[in-house]
């Protein structure tokens, strides 16, 4: 048993392996849509891998909406526009491009548009527990002692606020916010994230006051800010999104 667990174990770390190396490559346009990738046989030896690991991974990558097979003709990227733009792993690889502009501009808006309305609705529902859990998590943010701690507290304030909308469609959206703000994370200049991480705390603060305030207009302008600094940083020559 131990050994058929050994082998199904690198099997799974090969077929994730070809998925990341095959996804990245697509995303950055080595294969552009439409256009076909290599053969089954020269994907193994490009990998160095079996056909059968190079057959799950195309599946990974169908479900993942970035190629197609086609009897006789082979397998085909497909547009970019029907890829699965909320699964973590086309998120991103779509980060770790030379050039993500694009990407980070779709990401802020499709924040801009769940985000503030999320806050707006958690104005109307919470209770002084839910507040003070907020506030914590904006105590988190302020005492954090690396960047990565100061990450994971800002990903669970939004996630926090996300829950406390009340709406599961709202809610699920958690996992969008993560990959946004591990994006952001990645691309924010060690030097100037000291400076500004006494605003970007403030701009939490006032989101938390904002719901607690129980003014749902208060809570989704305080959120469009938070939203917009980020934007902002992330793309200084952009203009931000619209609100």
């Amino acid at each position: 048993m131990t050994l058929v667990h050994g082998g199904g174990d690198r099997a799974s770390n090969h077929t994730s392996f070809v998925v990341d190396q095959l996804g990245l490559a697509i995303v950055a346009g080595e294969y552009p849509p439409e256009t076909m990738i290599p053969l089954d046989p020269d994907l193994c030896e490009m990998f160095g891998v079996s056909r059968t690991v190079v057959r799950e991974a195309k599946k990974t990558l169908i479900a993942k909406g970035l190629i197609q097979s086609k009897a006789k003709v082979g397998t085909q990227v497909r547009p970019a526009d029907g890829w699965n733009m909320f699964d973590q792993d086309v998120m991103r690889w779509h980060a770790s491009v030379k050039n993500p502009t694009r990407y980070y501009e779709e990401l802020f808006e499709i924040r801009m548009i769940f985000e503030p309305a999320a806050a707006a609705q958690a104005a109307g529902r919470v209770n002084q527990i839910d507040c003070d859990d907020l506030f914590s998590l904006c105590d988190a943010l302020e005492n954090a002692e690396s960047r990565a701690d100061f990450a994971l507290a800002d990903y669970e304030f939004h996630k926090q606020v996300l829950r406390l909308s009340g709406n599961r469609f709202l809610q699920s959206l958690g996992d969008l916010v993560q990959t946004a703000l591990y994006s952001l994370f990645m691309s924010e200049s060690v030097a100037t994230f000291p400076e500004r991480r006494k605003t970007v705390v403030d701009r939490h603060r006032t989101v938390a006051a904002a719901i607690a305030s129980g003014v749902p207009a208060e809570a989704q302008d305080a959120m469009r800010r938070v939203i917009n600094d980020g934007y902002r940083n992330a793309l200084p020559d952009k203009a931000a999104p619209a609100s």
